[in-house]
């Protein structure tokens, strides 16, 4: 049930086929926020942040920033209660950086975040670092630049942490990141002229394509599909993700029907579905078997316009069975949702209840009807987020952590900074998009250093007497990114048992870089305070920011 192809790190580590029925049953229902193995391995990486150009749909070669001159970067994979350990050099001329691990909760190790501005100063040019953190949890993810847009450019890699499974697997595909393209312009240039579009009440540039894995054709027929290969009646397990910044994403593979069996990082009770639908920064374990006629088979990767989001082109890659010569499919597809929602219903295989009794009585005393201030609270433990109002703004010189490590509680009102003071209490959030905003859109909502419980979800205005008896608290669906409605309501729920500094926001890449995010402070006097090399970085990139740099912060920093 682990999967049993392929290394893991640098060299080869040998997994777990199965052991035991009773032990494999053992290991899938266990709450792996509460309990984790530890193996005693580390798994270490060198990553090297290079300033070069790529050319991934064959259109021309644009400037890029990678991982070891990758697109997208190395796969990062190790078992489930390893250390990793990434050593990362900034080799880029102009820029800093800052990587981020997404999805990873960091219990007991927020300075590894990599959130520059909140858990760190960035990573000056020609300076190198190693961040370190156990795998607690098990699954896919990503990692990725959360330099502002930076990582629209290319900085973009995938995780995998081997571990049990909801369904049964022959062989393990790996990762299979979809995202948006841009022909043109870089990252950066794109996020200015998202904000300049948003000021005139206009949507940002509409991408020019879609890549999965790396890959495509374009519209004239240069570049070159993905190609996997497929051996009859094999199951296979593969690891969506979308990396996008920009692009809500729905994916399918022709006449193959997909087991679902995890949302982000949580394993599920598996659910099939023809298509399925990736907001920003999510991701989705699937099975399916190669049991077709012999032959080539599209997978599509379709722009979810009914989320809001644009492309111009579309995105494709070949699985082909291994008796067949590889070749352009003339297989069809099935019609797709059209709703803004997942395709099937997401439970937790692990089931957890959320307290409601404290909500249900503090609720009530919560002001959810926001139209100036940013983010409000009942003084205990409910808050509401009013998207699209005070917009967050970090100084990447003086992160949180250095408020906590000198004890300076003189946080900038821009820093939208909630504390969480004592430890072990359950918060729940209310996040409200604001009646006429400019852009009532989805926005997937991204919460870093836990998964959230999602409780409920609507239009229009959260109405404390009739929506609060319809959410969930019974065994709710549980990830780490989830979508606000469009003009609508989200509530959310996580017990503050991880003390840190930990961001929450809106995925899309201009959005966050024009503000939309709010962090809490959880538990501030039990935080692991960050050592002398977490104090070498500010102090490089001081002497670089403070000296004569070529780009100025001119964003949120995130």
């Amino acid at each position: 049930m682990w999967g049993d192809n392929g290394p893991a790190g640098n060299h080869m580590i040998k997994r777990a086929t199965t052991s035991s029925a009773s032990t494999a049953t053992i290991l899938i229902a266990t709450d792996f926020d509460k309990k984790w193995p530890s193996t005693g391995k580390t798994v270490s990486y060198n990553i090297e942040v290079t300033n070069t150009t790529c050319n991934p749909d064959g259109t021309g070669s644009k400037l890029c920033f990678l991982f070891n001159n990758q697109y997208p970067g190395p796969t990062i994979r190790a078992n489930w209660g390893d250390m990793i350990s990434v050593t990362v050099k900034n080799s880029l001329q102009n820029n800093g950086t800052s990587i981020h691990w997404h999805g990873i909760r960091q219990l007991g190790t927020t300075s590894q975040d990599g959130v520059n501005g909140i858990t760190e100063c960035p990573l000056a040019p020609g300076d190198t670092k190693t961040y370190l953190f156990q795998a607690t949890q098990f699954g896919t993810s990503w990692y990725h630049s959360h330099y502002s847009a930076q990582y629209g450019d290319g900085l973009i890699g995938q995780i995998i942490i081997d571990g049990p499974a909801t369904a049964n697997y022959d062989i393990d595909l790996g990762a299979y990141p979809v995202n948006e393209w841009y022909h043109n312009n870089t990252a950066f240039q794109l996020e200015e002229i998202a904000n300049q579009n948003l000021q005139n009440h206009q949507g940002p540039p509409i991408p020019d394509t879609i890549l999965v894995n790396g890959k495509n054709k374009n519209s004239a027929g240069a570049g070159a599909y993905d190609v996997q290969t497929l051996t009859k009646n094999k199951k296979y397990r593969l690891r969506l993700i979308n990396s996008s910044v920009d692009s809500q994403i729905r994916v399918s593979l022709d006449n193959h029907i997909f087991t679902v069996i995890t949302s982000d990082f949580v394993p599920i009770k598996p659910f099939t579905t023809n298509w399925i639908l990736l907001a920003i920064g999510q991701r989705y374990d699937v099975v399916f078997t190669a049991n077709q006629a012999a032959g080539n088979y599209w997978f599509r990767a379709e722009v979810a316009g009914d989320c809001a989001s644009a492309n111009s082109f579309y995105g494709r890659s070949i699985f082909t069975y291994s008796t067949v010569t590889s070749a352009t499919p003339a297989s069809t597809s099935t019609t797709s949702d059209s709703v803004c929602q997942p395709e099937g219903v997401i439970v937790p295989y692990v089931s957890n209840m959320v307290p409601n009794t404290t909500f249900l009585s503090q609720v009530k005393d919560l002001e959810v009807d926001i139209d100036q201030v940013q983010v409000t609270t009942n003084g205990q433990n409910i808050a509401v987020w009013g998207i699209n109002l005070t917009a967050i703004d970090i100084d990447w010189r003086d992160p949180t952590l250095e408020y906590v490590l000198t004890g300076n509680t003189s946080y900038p009102q821009t820093y939208n900074l909630i504390e969480i003071p004592d430890e072990g209490t359950w918060t729940y959030w209310i996040i409200q998009e604001t009646a006429g905003t400019p852009a009532p859109i989805p926005h997937p909502i991204h919460l870093h250093g836990h998964d959230f419980y999602v409780l409920g979800n609507g239009t229009g205005v959260f109405d404390k007497t009739a929506d609060t008896p319809n959410l969930n608290f019974v065994n709710p669906t549980r990830r780490d990114v989830t979508f606000l409605p469009g003009g609508g309501w989200l509530v959310i729920a996580f017990p503050a048992d991880n003390p840190g500094a930990w961001l929450m926001h809106c995925h899309i890449a201009w959005h966050v870089s024009e503000g939309l995010g709010v962090q809490f402070l959880e538990s501030k006097n039990t935080i692991p305070l960050p050592d002398a090399n977490w104090n070498k970085t500010c102090t490089n990139w001081a002497n670089y920011y403070n000296g004569n740099p070529v780009y100025l912060k001119d964003d949120s920093g995130l």
